[in-house]
């Protein structure tokens, strides 16, 4: 029997983002999955591959933003694929807050999340 991904597993993971817990985040990873930044050098971000790495990339943003969050986060799931949309707000250590709505594009396989593309409309950072 395959299993498939809903959207409460998708609100489920994003409630886990707020609370800062890697675990509880990457519950829906695939170990081979592959996710794709909201910024970095190339036309789609940054590629980071793996589950490990992921979770060290998620786990960094939390570090640098402690009050990260993403809020208003709705969800739907429509075969091998999925989308999130949220707006998600952080201030990093300098005092600089980001305030920005976004979704992410995921691609599904056996019930895991085998791409996570990142897409962020943004605002200029401002002191908090």
């Amino acid at each position: 029997m395959t299993k498939t991904l809903t959207a409460q597993d998708l609100a489920d993971t994003f409630d886990a983002f707020n609370r800062h817990d890697v675990e509880g985040v990457m519950t829906h990873f695939a170990d081979d999955c592959v996710f794709y930044t909201v910024g970095g050098p190339e036309v789609y971000g940054s590629r980071i591959e793996g589950a490990k790495a992921i979770a060290d990339a998620f786990s960094a943003v939390w570090a640098g933003m402690k009050d990260a969050h993403w809020d208003h986060h709705s969800h739907f799931v429509y075969g091998d694929r999925a989308v999130s949309e949220w707006t998600f707000s952080g201030t990093d250590d300098t005092g600089m807050r980001i305030e920005a709505e976004g979704a992410d594009l995921f691609t599904l396989r056996d019930g895991l999340i085998v791409v996570k593309q990142a897409l962020r409309k943004q605002r200029p950072a401002f002191k908090a």
